[in-house]
Order: structure tokens, then C-alpha cells, then sequence
């Protein structure tokens, strides 16, 4: 790489924290830090939920399934254009109806409103977990692409993967801590026109040129790799249980809703982001993976992409497609962190403060405190993790486990009660940590079917719930959409 592409990629660096220090300014209460104030238009708001969602994680992630299964791995993202409609026709009516004179700024804010303190405390908890670990994965997938191509040589004898790691650490939660949730969903329309621009209209075309175009590639993989039918009913359907169901509980989606002005302003979003999960970035991203496997077939599968941005690109060109799957990274990272935060600050420590100092506590400061300490955690624990998309899937299987049955129930079933939910999260949770761990296996017959342990977290939440909540009814059953006119449950 020369001296320009450090260059550009220096000053895409100093740009988003500009926007940080900028933000950090305009911030005056917990509402504009969580929320943006709840005036975001919804061009910006669907080009964070898709940034959010695709990331770096899933971006490196899709590199390395186009370049073990072809076109096939598209269907990883396929996940998300189910998720993001089923999310915008089921779950956005009925939130929008209720969030703003609730004054909902977490997830747990609504089972809070739904079931009770404990339901709240316990999902809190399990969200905030979940995206720290979730944003560890979205650190090391910025640092492996650093590793291959603009760090490659670091100082002090460290590990490039690790050296990588502390400099992406270092900028994202800077910029995240200063400016809240308006700086991160403004750099995520950035950062994902930039991705996207960088590579439908650059990578695309020059990888194919440079393997000697689509005839070429044909020549060099397997015929599997051009079908979108190679792949296993097990893994198709294991995709689907885990990532789909993330959509209707993921803490970065809330705050998102809350952000918009209105119902229509937030479908029109999450529209828009479930078509550029798929086909758009889908295609794109296996695509390039399946050319990186030609030009370096003996390489990690995940680590062959970023090598090819790095040695085919011409100079300047190589430090803007950089700077687009860094985008892409930062603007999921940063989504991550400001979630756990929320939950943490939101949910868990805020209201313990509030307590104890009758009130007389800055939310803000706090606020940005407990970002900055998630920040710190998520880079320790990036530096235990090995694979991005191992990392990304165990932490989607954790929360879903826990939190999708209570959340569904919460919305369609009136009869579900706190204790029931309460139940259920623990219990799906549980399992599924249990069985990812090794601690547990299941029986021989299912074992066979090749399932993963989100489908029996899911499978024993559903019927803890609907056990413990006809045995511990609720004494009274509340609706979602007359209720908007009432009582404001959440803590102020």
C-alpha cells in the first residue's frame, strides 16, 4: 500500500471522530444520548439498521462463506430481509403507538411496561451481555482486516491481530463514547454509502478483471459454488432460527424505533435496510469472497478478502475500499456498544443510582462512563475470540434464546405472565449457554438433525412460558394500544 491510501484512510479516521467531538457538543440530556431526541429521518435510520445488522462482522463473515459454499452463503443475509419486513408489519405498529409517551429509550423498557421490573432487570442483562460480547466480534473483524492490509507492521513485537485490535478499540469507542446515538447513526450513513459505493462500483469490477473476468472464475471453483441450492437443510434452517429472530428483540433495533419520528418514517426504514441486506450486499459480499478464493486458495477463508482489496487494487483506490469495510465495522461496533451501554445504564445501574442519590445523578456522564467501560470489556473479549462469524452466531443464539418467546408473548399472547417470561428467559438462556459450552449434548436421535443449540434454547423457553404463565397467571392482562393513553411507566 503507499503512502496515499494511509492517507485517505487516515483522514476517514479523523472524519468520523470529528463527527463524535461534534455530537458530544449537542448532547444535552439521556434522551438525545439513547434516542437522538427521537427526530431522525428515516433515510438515515435505515442505512444505520442495515449497517448495524451487515457490519464488518457479517461483511468479512460473508467473504469467507462465498468462499467456501459460492453463492449459497447469500442466504445469510437472506435472513435479514425476513427479519427486517416481519419486524416492520408485526412489531413497528404496535411499538410506535406507544413508545413516545411512554418515553421507551431501551428494549427492556417495553417488557418493563408489559410484565414488570424483574422481567426488565433480567432481559437487561441478558441484552447488555449478549451485545458486549457481540461488539468483541465486530472488533476483531476490524482487526483482522487491519492485520491484512494497513497494519501489517506494528510496533513493540505485538501480534498484528492484536496490535490491529487496540487501534480499532481506540477510535470506535473515542467517537462513540463523545457523541451517543445521533453521532453513530449519522457515521453509519456514511459509512454505508462509502461500503457500498466502495464495493459494487470498485471491488466488483476490478476482481473480476484481475481473475481474467466470469469465465475464469467459472474455470477455477467447483460447479457447487455458482449453485444457491448447495447447501444443507440444517445450516439453512440454523441461519434462519437464529438471526431472523434477532429482529424482534435486538436492543440497537429498539433505539432505532424510538429514534424515529413516526410509524410510517420507521417502516420505510427497516423496508430499505431488508432490501440492501438482500440482494444487494448478499450477493456482493460472497461474490467477492468466491473471487479472493481464486487468487488465494490456500489462505483462511475469512482473511482472503481483505487480502485481495489489498494486493489488486490500484493506489488511492485501495485505501477508500479499505476504509469501506472499516465502515462497515466501526458502524456495527459502535451500534453494539451504545446498546449494551443502554441496558446497562438504562436498565440496570441508572435506576440503582437514582435511588440511592435521590435523583441527583448526570444520566449523561454516566452514560458515556458505562460506554466507555463496555468499550474496554468488548476489547478484552475480542482478544480471546478466533472466528468472526463462530463469535457473531454464539452471541445471536445467547440472546435469542433467552429473549424471543417472552418478546412475541409480550405482543401477541395476553395471557402471558412475568413469572412465565421470567422463566422462560432463564431457562432458554441457560440451555443454550449449557449446550454451546459442551456441558450438556442433546439426546442421540436429535442430535443427528444437526440442529444448533438456539433451537432447543428457543424450544424449552416457549414451553417454560406457556407452563408458568397459565399456572402463575397475571391478575390483569394490559393492552398495548389503549394503554398509550395512559400512565408513563418508565422512571424518569
Amino acid at each position: 500500500m503507499s503512502w496515499i491510501d494511509y492517507l485517505i484512510f487516515a483522514a476517514y479516521m479523523a472524519g468520523v471522530l470529528a463527527i463524535g467531538i461534534y455530537h458530544f457538543r449537542r448532547n444535552t440530556d439521556e434522551e438525545h444520548y439513547f434516542v437522538g431526541n427521537r427526530d431522525m429521518a428515516p433515510w438515515h435510520v435505515g442505512l444505520s439498521v442495515v449497517a448495524t445488522d451487515v457490519g464488518g462482522g457479517f461483511s468479512i463473515g460473508l467473504g469467507g462463506a462465498g468462499f467456501l459454499m459460492g453463492l449459497s452463503g447469500s442466504w445469510l443475509l437472506f435472513t435479514g430481509l425476513v427479519g427486517s419486513w416481519l419486524s416492520a408489519v408485526l412489531i413497528i405498529p404496535k411499538i410506535k403507538a406507544i413508545d413516545r409517551h411512554k418515553g421507551f429509550m431501551t428494549y427492556p423498557d417495553f417488557l418493563r411496561h408489559r410484565y414488570d421490573g424483574r422481567v426488565a432487570f433480567a432481559a437487561a442483562a441478558i441484552s447488555g451481555l449478549g451485545y458486549l460480547g457481540f461488539t468483541g466480534a465486530q472488533m476483531l473483524a476490524g482487526a483482522k482486516l487491519a492485520a491484512a492490509t494497513i497494519l501489517q507492521n506494528n510496533p513493540f513485537g505485538m501480534e498484528p491481530v492484536l496490535f490491529a485490535l487496540l487501534v480499532i478499540a481506540c477510535v470506535t469507542v473515542a467517537y462513540t463514547v463523545a457523541g451517543g446515538l445521533k453521532a453513530v447513526i449519522y457515521t453509519d450513513t456514511l459509512q454505508w454509502i462509502i461500503l457500498l459505493t466502495g464495493l459494487l462500483f470498485v471491488t466488483v469490477p476490478i476482481a473480476v478483471g484481475a481473475i481474467g473476468g466470469i469465465e475464469a472464475l467459472q474455470n477455477a471453483l467447483p460447479p457447487g459454488h455458482f449453485s444457491l441450492t448447495a447447501i444443507e437443510p440444517a445450516t439453512f434452517f440454523n441461519w434462519m432460527i437464529t438471526i431472523v429472530p434477532i429482529w424482534f428483540i435486538g436492543m440497537t433495533l429498539y433505539q432505532r424505533m424510538y429514534a424515529c419520528r413516526d410509524e410510517k418514517d420507521a417502516k420505510k426504514a427497516w423496508y430499505v435496510a431488508g432490501l440492501l441486506e438482500y440482494p444487494v450486499m448478499a450477493f456482493s459480499g460472497v461474490f467477492l469472497g468466491m473471487c479472493a478464493r481464486v487468487v488465494f486458495p490456500g489462505a483462511e477463508p475469512e482473511m482472503a478478502l481483505p487480502m485481495l482489496i489489498r494486493d489488486i487494487l490500484p493506489v488511492g483506490v485501495t485505501g477508500i475500499v479499505i476504509a469501506a469495510y472499516f465502515s462497515a465495522i466501526m458502524s456495527t461496533a459502535d451500534s453494539c456498544m451504545m446498546a449494551s451501554s443502554g441496558n446497562f445504564t438504562g436498565d440496570l445501574i441508572g435506576p440503582l443510582m437514582r435511588e440511592k442519590t435521590g435523583g441527583n445523578v448526570s444520566m449523561i456522564r454516566l452514560s458515556m462512563l458505562v460506554t466507555l467501560v463496555v468499550g474496554l470489556m468488548a476489547f478484552l473479549l475480542a482478544a480471546r475470540f478466533t472466528t468472526v462469524l463462530d463469535a457473531i452466531l454464539q452471541t445471536y443464539a445467547f440472546m435469542v434464546s433467552g429473549l424471543f418467546v417472552p418478546t412475541l408473548g409480550a405482543f401477541f399472547w395476553p395471557k402471558g405472565s412475568s413469572t412465565g417470561a421470567l422463566v422462560s428467559m432463564t431457562g432458554g438462556g441457560s440451555l443454550t449457554l449449557l449446550l454451546l459450552g459442551g456441558i450438556v449434548s442433546p439426546p442421540e436421535g436429535l442430535a443427528s438433525l444437526q440442529l444448533d443449540a438456539t433451537a432447543y434454547g428457543i424450544a424449552l423457553s416457549a414451553l417454560l412460558y406457556f407452563i408458568f404463565s397459565f399456572v402463575f397467571p397475571e391478575r390483569k392482562q394490559p393492552n398495548l394500544e389503549r394503554s398509550a393513553h395512559h400512565d408513563n411507566s418508565r422512571p424518569h
